[in-house]
């Protein structure tokens, strides 16, 4: 019986006959640097817990308009109760269930298999399957193979499930962290600005995780950008309404020009934020997530806070600083209290899979 392609080949396959939506950038010949000898996982148990803080947090008003969030709840620094009412409000996204399943599946695997990582997302229960998921999950049971089953979309659903992709990496530093991470990504959003979102921000995570102190603020969008840059190629977003209507570009173009614009203009994160509208599409997302950090990066409790109160999509939005700041400052940077209170938020069984997970990747791929 004949072996399964490698990752890599399957990629490169992809690439020659256009089935992925991406430019094969230099990136994918490049291993990322070695993570130093003192390296600790709490930084990784960090990362993971501050996507779900940061979920946890904005769940309730997700989508809300910021000034009206504000009016009803004042400035939010700790957990609300959840808009569904009868859901736990930790892993009441879609996406974020889906990150704790790819950690999952890649333990059950020793490593990632996209064919099937795309069979667990169908038949997975998920609560609140956003739209580009229930796309894939209709193509895929009707029949066709994963690969040709994301839909193209540029939304933020693969960019904040995406940050577990580093995690078999963590000891051989390959330049296969990129394969795997490509292919995750277009498993349910086949889209160019996606997939090159999900490669900066993981290059930003692993790059984060071996840093022993914050970054200068220029460094976010020129990390983010150096990425995108090699694998977008010629796409062209529009902005969908705010000051910046009529823009019509690159991701990365975007970020490069406009955040780092407001930055110099030395608006709040509110008012920046605002002018991108901060919304769902990763046009709003990105940049979001960008200027929160470059504002707040170096205090991980007042950038999560930030991103909860003064953006429309909080809940994504400050999942994904979350994260960046629990690879930075580890999971001791994080406020106990969010750690401590997340079994009320994510029920009881929920909270204890999601701890049994970080510890059973700590014993695989670190210890």
């Amino acid at each position: 019986m004949a072996e399964p392609p490698t990752n890599r080949a399957t990629l490169e396959s992809l690439f020659a006959s256009g089935g992925i939506d991406l430019v094969r950038g230099p990136i994918f010949d490049t291993p990322p640097d070695p993570l130093p000898p003192d390296f600790d996982f709490d930084k990784v148990e960090g990362m993971m817990l501050g996507l779900v803080v940061g979920e946890s947090l904005g769940t309730p008003t997700e989508g809300w308009l910021p000034r009206k969030r504000r009016v009803v709840h004042g400035e939010i620094r700790d957990y609300l109760r959840n808009k569904y009412g009868f859901a736990p409000a930790g892993l009441a996204s879609d996406d974020l269930q889906l990150a704790f399943r790819t950690l999952e599946r890649m333990l059950e695997d020793d490593g990632f298999n996209p064919e099937r990582l795309a069979e667990d997302f169908s038949h997975h229960h998920v609560f609140g399957r956003g739209i580009t998921v229930r796309r894939f999950i209709s193509n895929y049971r009707s029949g066709l193979p994963w690969y040709q089953s994301g839909p193209k979309s540029a939304r933020n659903g693969a960019l904040v499930r995406i940050a577990p992709m580093l995690i078999p990496h963590l000891r051989t530093a390959t330049a296969e962290l990129w394969v795997d991470t490509a292919l995750s990504a277009m498993i349910t959003h086949n889209d160019a600005g996606s997939t090159a979102s999900c490669l900066a921000l993981v290059s930003v995570l692993w790059k984060l995780l071996g840093m022993r102190s914050p970054p200068k603020a220029t460094w976010w969008p020129e990390a983010f950008v150096s990425v995108m840059k090699q694998v977008e190629g010629p796409t062209r977003y529009r902005v969908r309404g705010g000051k910046f209507f009529g823009y019509e570009g690159p991701l990365w173009q975007f970020v490069e020009e406009r955040v780092t614009e407001a930055y110099r203009a030395g608006l709040s994160t509110l008012d920046a934020c605002d002018q991108w509208r901060s919304g769902a599409y990763l046009l709003e997302t990105l940049p979001s997530v960008v200027y929160v950090l470059m504002a707040r990066g170096d205090d991980p409790e007042e950038a999560i806070v930030r991103a909860v109160n003064d953006t429309r999509d909080n809940d994504t939005i400050a999942a994904i600083v979350g994260a960046c700041m629990g690879a930075l400052f580890g999971r001791q940077g994080l406020p106990a209290r969010w750690i401590q209170h997340l079994p009320s938020q994510t029920a009881e069984h929920e909270a204890r899979h999601i701890f049994a997970l970080l510890e059973a990747a700590r014993r695989r791929w670190y210890s």
